[in-house]
């Protein structure tokens, strides 16, 4: 079979039919088989996204590199007064999603839907593995993203008001996450995405699906949390009645040399705890040594693995005897 001929550069990875044509693409090329059609009068052409998938990685992360990539692919779609929204929109923003799943199973991202919104009567969009959306002007606001209109990302968060309280939480620690300085943390002094003010704006500025979710969830969001996985054990621990921990709390031993920095601490009674999740297995002898410095200079350290986290009750009565000890 002859090669299939190039592309001119500008199309891009997904491109509508449209600008292919005008860019002096056949009818007949833009009918070979190597181009991808996700959506009606799209395109898009081979990429990483099409290579063999890790069989090692993150469910999560796997779902979402999925969906981000389907999502690129109808940006072309997008017409004037269209933006991407719900969770699309947090998508998009790379904001971590609850798991989607059907009887259990993981959903392919490549097969979740796009969700579009529109302004006032303007027609919504319909179209397969589309989802349209009607949004007012007074209850939702919108940027744009990587040349794509977007859903602000408290918008985003205040649309979101069906989801479970503790994914409600860690979506907003996400968004209002404060980038603060520190040894080995990334990106610091970079700003937020989203505030705190802009979160009580957003669900006080008309009618909210799950109003009254939205209003306890924006109660415990936080700046400091660096994983859903963090945001789920914090509100755990939060929802038993114990104290509430200080999260990622930079240790340093008596002579001011820095021993690490724990997921969640109670630095007044010196206890540490650190959640290993499926992607600690790269950096595993780190953490041992990290967590051994740490018990040296007399901290008590709670490492919660998937296992520990599913057995609630026994994780909560570790915490509370190292709280008692």
């Amino acid at each position: 079979m002859r090669t299939p001929r190039r592309l001119p550069e500008g199309l891009g990875r997904a491109f509508h039919v449209r600008d292919a044509v005008a860019a002096g693409v056949g009818a007949g090329r833009l009918r070979r088989s190597d181009l991808g059609r996700p959506f009606h009068g799209i395109r898009t052409q081979p990429g990483d996204d099409d290579l063999d998938p890790d069989e090692d990685e993150d469910p999560f992360a796997r779902q979402a590199r999925e969906r981000l990539s389907r999502i690129r692919a109808c940006a072309p779609r997008l017409r004037d007064g269209q933006f991407l929204c719900k969770e699309s929109a947090a998508a998009l923003w790379q904001a971590p999603l609850p798991l989607a799943t059907k009887d259990g199973i993981a959903i392919p991202g490549d097969r979740l839907p796009v969700h579009i919104g529109v302004f006032g009567t303007a027609p919504l969009v319909r179209a397969s593995g589309i989802v349209g959306h009607r949004a007012r002007a007074e209850t939702t606001s919108t940027r744009m993203l990587d040349g794509i209109p977007v859903a602000s990302p408290a918008s985003t968060w205040a649309s979101l008001g069906t989801l479970p309280l503790v994914d409600l939480v860690a979506l907003g620690d996400y968004f209002c996450r404060a980038w603060r300085d520190g040894p080995g943390r990334p990106d610091a002094g970079r700003p937020a995405l989203a505030t705190l003010d802009q979160f009580r704006l957003a669900i006080g500025s008309g009618r909210r699906v799950g109003i009254v979710r939205l209003r306890e969830a924006v109660e415990l969001v936080r700046e400091d949390s660096w994983s859903p996985r963090e945001s789920a054990l914090r509100c755990l621990i939060v929802f038993a009645g114990l104290p509430e921990p200080t999260l990622n709390h930079d240790v340093y031993d008596s002579r001011g040399r820095f021993l690490g920095c724990v997921d969640l601490a109670y630095q007044e009674r010196r206890i540490a705890i650190e959640y290993h999740g499926v992607l600690h297995r790269s950096r595993y002898a780190r953490d041992v040594e990290r967590i051994a410095a740490l018990r040296a200079a007399g901290w008590t350290v709670i490492e919660v693995t998937a296992a520990l986290f599913s057995n609630q009750g026994e994780l909560l009565r570790r915490i509370r005897r190292a709280l008692l000890g």
